[in-house]
């Protein structure tokens, strides 16, 4: 008996988002990440309660005319639109109203049983997306993993990676690209 390799339909984010909207996954929660659907881990309390505090960090320190979105979809390309635990954009929520955003100024994804994933995986697809300022809240190693300076790399798993990757330890203080006044404690970032 001669295998076959697998065929993988690959999905546009027209298609998914017409999926969405008709209530096809049931509540599933799902992504669409290079056009493949991915369902989403289960959150544990540990996750759950990082997500808010560092939505809640965030929103403390960021000026008016910049919001906080929280496990929202984020339309990167034709083939993603994945739902990153947080993302910092520009404008007020009327801005979205008929479309996701598609440039974060930040992405954070809180990391425990999917942090090989968040390495590898998102941080190629958010670096191909032109994302400059990615954020991995690692709670394995409780420290902040902050990858920047994305480029093309045809060994990374969508063709770009990030050249700078720096670990912060919970002493130390970061300051978003693009607004570097605004500092965190990366011990404010996780949670105790």
């Amino acid at each position: 008996m001669n295998s076959r390799p697998l065929t993988l339909h690959r999905f546009t984010r027209a298609d998914y988002d017409r999926l969405v909207a008709l209530d096809a996954f049931r509540g599933e929660p799902v992504e669409l990440i290079g056009g493949l659907l991915v369902v989403a881990e289960p959150q544990g309390s540990y996750h759950a309660s990082a997500v808010g505090t560092v939505g809640d960090a965030l929103r403390a320190r960021l000026p008016a005319g910049w919001l906080v979105r929280v496990q929202m979809p984020v339309a990167l390309d034709d083939q993603s639109e994945p739902e990153p635990d947080i993302a910092v954009v520009p404008g007020d929520w009327a801005d979205y109203r008929t479309n996701h955003p598609t440039r974060p100024a930040l992405v954070v994804e809180i990391a425990e049983t999917s942090l090989a994933f968040d390495r590898r995986e998102k941080a190629s697809l958010y670096a191909r997306a032109g994302i400059r300022d990615y954020w991995v809240v690692n709670l394995v190693d409780r420290e902040l993993e902050v990858f920047r300076d994305p480029e093309p790399d045809e060994t990374a798993a969508y063709g770009w990676n990030y050249r700078t990757i720096e670990q912060f330890a919970p002493g130390a203080v970061v300051s978003l690209l693009a607004l570097p006044s605004v500092q965190l404690r990366v011990s404010d970032l996780i949670v105790a």
